[in-house]
Formats: C-alpha cells, sequence, structure tokens
C-alpha cells in the first residue's frame, strides 16, 4: 500500500484543557501571564459529535500565534488529575524569551500568590518554572540556555540515546512501520 507522506506541523494551534470558572481562568492567563483573550466559541452542542453540552471555549494568544484554550462547561468543576501519573509529569511548557523574562515572571506570579517551584536547569539545556493554574493544570514557563551546537548535539543524540532506552526497558521486537 502506497500512503501519502506526513506533511509538516506547522506550529501548536493550541492545547485545550477543562477550567473549573472561564473568568478566573481568564484572569489568571490574560491579567497574570499577559496571553491576551482572542477568542470566545460559545455552544449548546459539540460541533464534532452533535451532543448536547453547552459549554464556552476560550483561546488566549501566545506570541508565536499559537494558543492555549479551556473549556468551561458551566459545573464548576476541573479536570481531575491523572490517577497513575505523578503530578510533575503531565504539564504544558510555554516559551519565554530569556532568563531576565523568566525571572522576572518568577517574581511576578509569586507577588501575586502563586507557588512557584525553580529555577530548575535541566541538563544545560533549559532553565524552568513550575506552577499550577487555577484549574490544577500544571504550567512550566521555559527558556532555551544552550549554544546552538549544544542543541544540534542533542539532537543528533537523541534517537540512540531512546533506543537505549528503550531495550533497557523491554525486550525489543521488530516494528513493520519503523524505518
Amino acid at each position: 500500500m502506497n500512503l501519502p507522506s506526513a506533511r509538516p506541523v506547522q506550529g501548536l494551534h493550541h492545547f485545550a484543557w477543562r477550567c473549573r470558572d472561564a473568568e478566573a481562568t481568564r484572569c489568571f492567563y490574560e491579567d497574570l501571564l499577559g496571553l491576551p483573550l482572542v477568542h470566545v466559541i460559545k455552544n449548546d452542542h459539540v460541533p464534532s459529535t452533535g451532543e448536547y453540552c453547552p459549554y464556552v471555549h476560550i483561546f488566549f494568544r501566545m506570541r508565536n500565534g499559537g494558543c492555549i484554550a479551556f473549556f468551561d462547561l458551566g459545573d464548576d468543576t476541573a479536570a481531575l488529575p491523572s490517577a497513575n501519573t505523578p503530578a510533575w509529569v503531565n504539564h504544558i511548557a510555554l516559551a519565554v524569551a530569556s532568563r531576565d523574562d523568566l525571572h522576572a515572571m518568577k517574581a511576578r506570579l509569586e507577588a501575586h500568590g502563586v507557588a512557584v517551584v525553580g529555577v530548575t536547569d535541566h541538563d544545560g539545556f533549559i532553565e524552568s518554572i513550575y506552577f499550577f493554574d487555577p484549574n490544577g493544570l500544571r504550567l512550566e514557563l521555559t527558556v532555551e540556555v544552550a549554544a546552538q551546537a549544544v542543541v544540534d548535539g542533542y539532537a543528533r543524540e537523541a534517537r540512540s540515546l531512546l533506543d537505549r532506552w528503550t531495550t533497557r526497558q523491554r525486550p525489543v521486537t521488530p516494528h513493520q512501520d519503523r524505518p
């Protein structure tokens, strides 16, 4: 069978998450983090399934054009954390331009009563801070600090490191779809 080739993904359009309260979420993302509210969809039926479920879908624009978005289902309920996953694993990382910006955002968040973990150094590749939004979503603000030559070296080694992890974690089995 001749499958069409993969088409390049242009970037993140939006990441969507359930929120407990659209206005509290707007206040956090727009007023505190500085991401402008750019679109609101209010509907009583889910367009993809036709299911009746009144909601508001709100979008906040990042400087690179992508969005973070939320669904408020009007029931004062946030998404539940995954019971089988440590709280630090599932998160969304948003980029800032510089270490100065990272430190300034840490100070801003703490001044508004948000508990922040970090600045954390990740193997000389990135530096990050971590915190939770009003919905329990773990956020990371991060800045890439490694020189381009170092980043290029990481890219060259990435596949072999993953292959070694995979071999160590479970027996290797042939994959029909592996190049």
